[in-house]
């Protein structure tokens, strides 16, 4: 799909049109119109327009509001989301008893995707070596999240994912729109990108939600262990990520990272080899 025309996502179906397709000004028409709606309507919205909905999270206090939110819709139609969680092999303790609470409390059913090859983090040392998050970041992104996130999105079918992602949180995100439809034609939803911290973290008690317990010892934003730290007062919410680095972003959000065009350049490479073969096989039936 050229970008300049309009966006798709998903392969096309039999009768050559696209499993979900949003033109630029339509794109623009309905982040000004879901702009002015609460978190819960967007996920109606969602629910009710987006075919291959799931949840992709690490289980952040804005993951886990819209979780919440998602069960607790009054529709006559199904709410549950799917979740995907990419699990680095390199998580914090409490971020993985928190998966374990979250299991057991919502019944949501949560696909986890790990490094290739790889189940333990010492698995992941012995194909990839000592410390690849600091020898060379953007290949630990790709194989730790990015490639993980595509496999499942390949595997799962997925057109369209919930994020956690918020404008308040600083860095890139300053900007979000409540839709965006990223290089590779995946639909991102922002349901909370109009909230702030405080409201987040208001939700989160006045609904009894679960929580890593990282919040209570300062951390905001929680990723992997080695590049996680506490947020000191006054700095954004994902200043503890990637302490001292101009990076804000781990590759997955990140559109213009070489990872995000190499994974671009293949699925141009594939379409290219399927066209050829139809061609192959329209002069062979000749």
């Amino acid at each position: 799909m050229d970008v300049e025309s309009g966006y798709a996502s998903g392969a096309s179906s039999e009768s050559g049109l696209s499993e979900v397709y949003f033109t630029r000004p339509h794109l623009k028409y309905l982040n000004s119109q879901l702009q002015n709606l609460e978190p819960q309507d967007i996920l109606r919205w969602c629910i009710i327009s987006l075919p291959g909905l799931y949840q992709t999270t690490a289980f952040g206090l804005t993951g886990l509001v819209t979780l919440d939110m998602l069960s607790k819709l009054e529709a006559p139609f199904k709410s549950s989301v799917d979740l995907i969680f990419l699990d680095t092999l390199h998580h914090f303790d409490e971020t993985l008893d928190l998966v374990d609470r979250v299991r057991k409390q919502y019944k949501n059913t949560i696909h986890v995707y790990k490094p290739a090859g790889t189940e333990t983090a010492a698995e992941f040392t012995a194909k990839h070596g000592q410390k690849l998050w600091e020898k060379n970041e953007d290949l630990y992104d790709y194989v730790a999240k990015v490639e993980p996130a595509q496999r499942a999105y390949s595997e799962l079918q997925v057109k369209a994912v919930l994020t956690g992602r918020r404008r308040s949180q600083g860095g890139k995100r300053g900007d979000l729109d409540i839709i965006e439809v990223d290089d590779t034609g995946m639909i991102k939803i922002n349901p909370l990108a109009n909230w702030s911290f405080p409201q987040v973290k208001e939700y989160i008690d006045a609904n009894n939600v679960p929580y890593n317990e990282l919040l209570n010892r300062g951390y905001k934003s929680v990723g992997d262990w080695h590049s996680t730290q506490p947020v000191a007062q006054g700095e954004d919410e994902r200043s503890g990520r990637w302490k001292g680095r101009a990076k804000t972003e781990c590759g997955i959000h990140n559109p213009k990272s070489k990872y995000a065009q190499f994974l671009r350049q293949q699925e141009l490479k594939r379409q290219e080899e399927e066209l050829s073969q139809a061609l192959q096989k329209v002069t062979v039936e000749a």
